[in-house]
């Protein structure tokens, strides 16, 4: 399961991931949203979430921080994306102008786009989820909890777990 502050580059990671294990690949914004950033019903959009974590394996990306316990209790891995928030920002920027094509993480006609609620999202995020995350590794602490907050952080576990022939 990888989850945290938009820009953080949980998708890329997500698809490397993917990528170097062959286990499906889930980015929630492609369930939560229909097309043209229309909100699917939310309890539709929990049982597709449910169908998924019900999978033997699979890599979750994306937050929807209300069914964030759906996930984790399922999760044997979970990966939380804590970049900074200067440094998320300057990657939504890069993002409208640059985004990898590779990444299928929008439904249909849900085009890049900057606007003050994700802006207001980025910055209040850690302070929102701080607490949640506290409490579910108490609930679940067989989920190992691996906290990204820089690019060593994350070259480190790439080299961990993307190594050839690992």
């Amino acid at each position: 399961m990888i989850f945290g502050r938009p820009g953080g580059g949980k998708s890329t990671f997500a698809l490397r991931l993917h990528k170097h294990t062959g286990i499906p690949l889930y980015h929630l914004d492609k369930h939560f949203f229909e097309s043209n950033w229309v909100e699917r019903d939310y309890q539709e959009f929990l049982k597709i979430q449910q169908s998924l974590v019900e999978g033997t394996s699979w890599i979750i990306d994306g937050n929807s921080l209300r069914s964030l316990e759906m996930r984790y209790e399922r999760a044997d891995i979970v990966v939380y994306f804590n970049y900074p928030r200067w440094f998320c920002y300057w990657r939504i920027l890069k993002r409208l102008f640059n985004k990898n094509p590779e990444i299928k993480d929008r439904a249909d006609g849900c085009k890049e786009t900057i606007g003050f609620r994700l802006l207001r999202y980025i910055w209040g995020f850690e302070n929102r989820v701080l607490n949640q995350i506290r409490h579910l590794q108490e609930q679940y602490p067989d989920a190992k909890f691996i906290e990204i907050k820089s690019d060593k952080d994350l070259r480190k576990l790439e080299n961990e777990w993307m190594t050839p022939g690992v």
